[in-house]
């Protein structure tokens, strides 16, 4: 239940109100306050006398126990929250009230407040930058809060009001900003400035919004805009989607099926004490009176089966998913510990920012994957470069062929520039010969690229120049011109100046058009000192060469093959235009843009219209070619992760043929593939042709190797996938942005994913961030296939957010993606320890938990069940009510969260070397109804055993000394020690990977059962507690008889032998692949041993032998180096002649036959 005060009504635009708080008091903000109730109904029941047969503390401890850890869980996040909360809130910030400055706590500043802010101060809240210590208003900010950039940007007072720098101006300062409501856009604001009867537009470089540092800047003033929980950094960090696992939905339904099963136990019970009742009771009346508010059996029947639902609880075990958070956590804390998964470059290690889903990465079977920054390291190097139809970069031999890195010689001597950036190598010495001649296109060329930019430059020493920039890609340009000749020296807002080939100049800037992802290009108009007013243009080449003058056709022509000769090579490409405005034209254009700025409605719109209109006709400069090399690991980790049956999918903003061949280089696309098809259509129709095309390629493909598939009747959409899934031959799609927006439109959206799933590798060119995640709820919709989406960019936040898993890469491009993602790490190579070993394992263990823990709770439970036939259907219990309490939080808790915790089926270098092991999980094999029913079943069987064996030993046994050894306690004490016994065995045969902690847990678990049991039943706790303990020596006595052993060892040898001998017969005529592997460890180490044993014998070993032996020690290694890796996953099959793996395939056929999921139809079956 959620208390919560009235929310305000959403904004359609705010106005704020200088020096105003009694008009801003609206913008005010509530809090919320929730209470949670757990397992009322339960406690409720447990306190009618009338009903509850069991003293209150049976149910009331294990479930304070419980709520305790989750109130401490909750309670330590809470207080970390708190505290941080109070950190920043308590921060201090100088704010002018009445004409004074005072001093104000953050969470006291209200919108309308004028602050200061001094050097390195934090800022407190949406500002509008009022004045500044620097020139012209301006100052200087860091935003790593925000955008996780630490290289500084500017910000600019508008001019009306960068002169209020006096306290006495600023308190008399009544203007009124009518702007954009709140909203999480980090990028643009758009308002006005109502002041003095005139109106100024605004934008976002007029703004500092909450968490930036104010750098370099003596102080300035700002206004509040927004304040709380409306600024953009809190619109930002709002609720993300809560992400659920599978086994977590899964685990809802099973527990709502035993809660029914339990709701019928109880009416069976209920049904047969009316029967005893009204049958059999009434003899009894005498001795054993109703109770006074009991008038009939029937009514009797009613408290009875309220008290068996009290007495069988534990079968809906209330401790479950706190013991499945504590697993989870343990798993988190193995990725966050792991060293392999630490990148001592960066000092970062991996992190696991949520504890709920780490089982779901072994389930994966769709990685979405941005490119640059992700496969790509994203530092960039200026490469190649193309000026008025010549190439410059590569260099040559004397035979006249390209010469490779290492056969190249020395770098371009840059020692004639002083200012030149000492690390940057270039190798083509034409290129500065052509500068120091003098040529005209080339200075234009370099003119260019130090001038159409926002890069920050600072100059620490006299020489030294350190570029700040907001992306690589324009750093490594604006360092080429500098190292050319062409030196960015420094900014003003109004002024660019330049050292050009050792000479200063200063240009006038008179309009920065920015870049944007709908514009994909950017613009510069400035003034040089002979006053020509010239535009400098640069973008991607899909848009700027549809803007270009007709006259550079010609030089077009070659500009394009040099482009795709680049693109070709992997290089990142930009087109460079300029274009001379005469002084009328650019005065008119000017104040259009201007009166754009101001609108209030659709101003983006009018801005872009404007932008357009002076961004045409252009003349070609030439392109720029910057290379992106591919991160350390990648052609290994996908070539790995393919072999796992995890479809690979890259997303990317690049151009289609760097994205191909980027995909050649990290071996997603093979020469080995029958087909890659390449979609470009630009019309529905198109799109859709180009699809089916593919599709019948597949097919005709697949008939004429044998594989007989026909179509006599028309296929449903999921019957079509599936056998789409399951051609023969191995192909690739490749899909342009535009030919992907029709793609994914209604109609078509079910034939792009038929298409795309039958493909070994889909890459997908030139997509918005808006497409990506598109792309990725495309395939969640239409697939039940787990899906993770990993990127580096504010770009990638969208579809990491959308997909089951998100991976944030901590790389060159800000921190936003890691702070939207539940796991992060610094390289893409660490995704496959990340799935293949931690995903893997946390699946396994938490199936062989949840498979253990239901039927340790049946086994426990069901004999109240049955003993309810032999008392009368009266609720008494079998066990002692202390036993109940302590069997599920001391006898039985611990071994399982060692199991849950700590368990492996094979080590983590054959996880790896076996990337066949991870299908179970992606088929759902380990944990599903099926495997639940097994576990109910295999309860219910023990819990027979459980309570008939004894009964049957009891009713004729007798003592030592001859008398009778049947009564209740001794009963009670005999199952009780055969179940702890038996599960106890029962957890011994599940775990697979011994240590010390489960040898611990699981023996002490006994002993301490043992402890508890003499212990309450001993003289002294009952001379303390009489009225509680009242059986003294009655385990003592009941243990020391040999038939009593005898029946808990045959108990224990019944219920077990059959486990053992279905798992005996299962390893030797249906092993699974895990079975095999570690079956295969078990002869390599065997055959170390004899190595080792004929070594010291002093005798040589053939070559031969040799051979075969080195041979299997480097079976890891030539996985890993990604050689030949389809060979290597099927050279198991040389360990065993019995096929391992088809039921697998069988059971994929099955499941993409029912559900339309995804297969691994294509793959060969791996025998074992």
């Amino acid at each position: 239940m959620a208390l919560c005060a009235k929310k305000r009504p959403p904004e359609e635009e705010r106005r704020a109100r200088a020096n105003d708080r009694e008009y801003n008091e609206k913008f005010q903000y509530a809090f919320q306050e929730v209470a949670n109730t757990y397992f009322l109904f339960l406690l409720i029941l447990q306190l009618i006398p009338q009903i509850s047969s069991l003293s209150w503390f049976t149910t009331i401890v294990p479930l304070v126990l419980v709520l305790t850890i989750t109130a401490v869980k909750d309670a330590t996040d809470d207080y970390f929250r708190h505290k941080s909360d109070n950190q920043v809130n308590n921060r201090q910030s100088q704010v002018l009230i009445n004409g004074i400055l005072q001093q104000e706590q953050w969470m006291n500043v209200c919108v309308g407040d004028i602050i200061k802010l001094e050097n390195n101060q934090f800022v407190a809240a949406d500002l509008l930058l009022l004045s500044s210590s620097e020139p012209h208003g301006l100052c200087y900010i860091e935003t790593a809060e925000l955008d996780g950039e630490t290289n500084m940007k500017v910000r600019q007072a508008i001019p009306v009001t960068s002169e209020l720098g006096d306290i006495n101006k600023l308190a008399k300062f009544d203007g009124e900003v009518i702007c954009e409501p709140p909203n999480n856009k980090l990028d643009k604001f758009s308002g006005t400035l109502y002041w003095k009867e005139n109106k100024f537009p605004l934008s976002n470089q007029n703004m500092l919004l909450r968490g930036c540092v104010l750098r370099n800047t003596e102080w300035c003033f700002g206004l509040v805009i927004f304040a709380g929980p409306d600024t953009k950094l809190m619109q930002n960090s709002g609720r993300t989607k809560f992400k659920r696992t599978s086994i977590d939905r899964l685990m809802n339904t099973l527990v709502l099926w035993i809660f029914g099963f339990l709701i019928c136990m109880g009416v069976i019970l209920a049904i047969g004490n009316a029967i005893w009742e009204h049958e059999v009771g009434t003899r009894f009346q005498v001795y054993l009176p109703w109770d006074e508010a009991v008038d009939s059996a029937f009514f009797s029947g009613f408290l009875s089966f309220w008290s068996y639902i009290i007495i069988l609880n534990t079968v809906v075990p209330i401790s479950l998913y706190v013991s499945v958070e504590v697993i989870r956590l343990g798993h988190s804390y193995f990725i966050n510990w792991d060293k392999k998964m630490f990148c001592m470059k960066k000092r970062t290690p991996a992190e696991a920012r949520t504890t709920t889903l780490n089982e779901e990465l072994g389930q994966v079977e769709y990685i979405f994957s941005d490119k640059t920054g992700t496969l790509t390291q994203n530092i960039m190097f200026f490469n190649k470069c193309s000026i008025n139809g010549r190439s410059y970069g590569d260099v040559f031999d004397v035979l006249g062929h390209k010469a490779e890195l290492g056969e190249r010689p020395e770098s371009v001597d840059f020692s004639f520039n002083p200012l030149a950036d000492k690390k940057f190598l270039f190798w083509d010495p034409s290129l500065l010969e052509a500068v120091k001649i003098g040529d005209p296109h080339t200075h234009e060329f370099f003119r260019l690229l130090s001038l159409c930019h926002t890069v920050m430059s600072e100059e620490k020493n006299e020489g030294e120049l350190y570029y700040k920039a907001q992306s690589p890609d324009e750093g490594a340009l604006v360092t080429a011109a500098r190292n050319f000749g062409f030196v960015f020296r420094s900014r003003t807002p109004k002024t660019i100046t330049v050292h050009e080939m050792g000479t200063a100049i200063t240009y006038q800037l008179l309009a920065i058009l920015d870049f944007n992802n709908t514009r994909k290009r950017m613009s510069v108009i400035v003034r040089n000192p002979e006053g020509k007013i010239r535009l400098y243009c640069k973008g991607a080449d899909t848009i700027l060469l549809d803007r270009l003058h007709h006259s550079t056709q010609e030089l077009l022509n070659t500009t394009m093959d040099h482009l795709n000769e680049y693109a070709g090579e992997g290089l990142r490409t930009l087109v460079l235009a300029y274009k001379d405005l005469d002084e009328e034209y650019y005065e008119e254009w000017a104040e259009r843009r201007l009166q754009a700025s101001l609108a209030q409605d659709s101003r983006e719109d009018r801005l872009a219209s404007i932008y357009e209109e002076v961004e045409n006709n252009m003349m070609l400069l030439g392109a720029t070619a910057i290379e992106d090399k591919l991160q350390q690991g990648v052609p290994e980790t996908i070539a790995l992760l393919t072999l796992a049956n995890i479809k690979i999918w890259v997303l990317t903003g690049d151009k289609q043929e760097t994205a191909v061949n980027i995909g050649y280089s990290c071996k997603m696309l093979t020469d080995d593939m029958t087909e890659v098809f390449i979609v470009t259509g630009r019309t529905v129709l198109e799109v859709r042709e180009e699809l089916r095309k593919a599709r019948e390629k597949m097919m005709d493909s697949s008939r004429s190797v044998g594989n007989g598939f026909t179509y006599q009747e028309k296929l449903s959409s999921s019957k079509l996938t599936s056998v789409l899934e399951a051609v023969a031959g191995e192909y690739a799609l490749v899909i342009n942005g535009h030919s992907l927006a029709h793609a994914l439109e209604a109609d078509m959206e079910l034939e792009f994913l038929e298409t795309a799933c039958a493909c070994k590798a889909v890459i997908c060119c030139r997509v918005t961030p808006l497409q990506k995640a598109q792309v990725v709820e495309l395939v969640k919709k239409y697939k039940k296939a787990v899906t993770l989406a990993i990127g580096d960019g504010a770009n990638d936040v969208s579809m990491i957010k959308t997909a089951h898993i998100g991976v944030g890469i901590s790389g060159q491009e800000g921190i936003q993606a890691v702070l939207a993602s539940d796991y992060s790490f610094s390289q893409f190579k660490f995704l496959q320890r990340l799935l293949l070993v931690h995903g893997r394992w946390s699946y396994l263990r938490m199936c062989k938990f949840l498979c253990y823990f239901f039927y340790k709770n049946f086994a426990f439970t069901m004999v109240h069940f049955w003993f309810g036939f032999f008392c009368g259907f009266s609720a008494q219990t079998v066990y002692d009510q202390y036993f109940i309490t302590l069997y599920n939080i001391v006898y039985t808790s611990l071994p399982v969260l060692a199991m849950g915790v700590f368990d492996q089926d094979v080590p983590e270098q054959r996880s790896m070397e076996y990337p066949k092991l991870y299908e179970p999980g992606q088929l759902n094999l380990l944990f599903n109804k099926r495997e639940f029913f097994i576990c109910i079943a295999q309860g219910i069987y023990t819990s027979v055993l459980m309570f008939f064996i004894p009964y049957g030993v009891f009713a004729d046994a007798t003592r030592d000394d001859g008398t009778q050894l049947a009564d209740y306690q001794s009963f009670a004490v005999t199952v009780a020690t055969s179940l702890v016994i038996v599960v106890s065995v029962q957890i011994g045969l599940d775990t697979g990977y011994w240590t010390a902690i489960n040898h611990f847990f699981i023996w002490g678990s006994l002993a301490v059962y043992f402890a508890i049991l003499f212990a309450m039943h001993s003289n002294g706790l009952f001379d303390m507690f009489p009225n509680q303990f009242r059986f003294v020596g009655n385990a003592q006595n009941t243990l020391a008889q040999p038939t009593v052993w005898l029946t808990i060892v045959l108990t224990t040898v019944v219920c077990i032998m059959p486990v053992v001998a279905f798992r005996f017969l299962r390893l030797n005529l249906k092993p699974d692949l895990s079975d095999t592997v570690r079956y295969t460890q078990l002869v390599r180490k065997k055959q170390k041993a004899q190595h080792r044993c004929m070594r010291r014998v002093g005798r040589t070993g053939s070559r031969r032998s040799g051979y075969a032996f080195s041979h299997q020690e480097g079976f890891g290694e030539l996985i890993m180096s990604g050689k030949n890796m389809r060979l290597s996953s099927l050279a198991l099959s040389s360990f065993t002649t019995r096929s391992s793996s088809s039921w697998i395939e069988s059971l994929r056929r099955k499941k993409s036959d029912s559900a339309s999921s995804p297969n691994g139809g294509a793959d060969k079956p791996l025998k074992g």
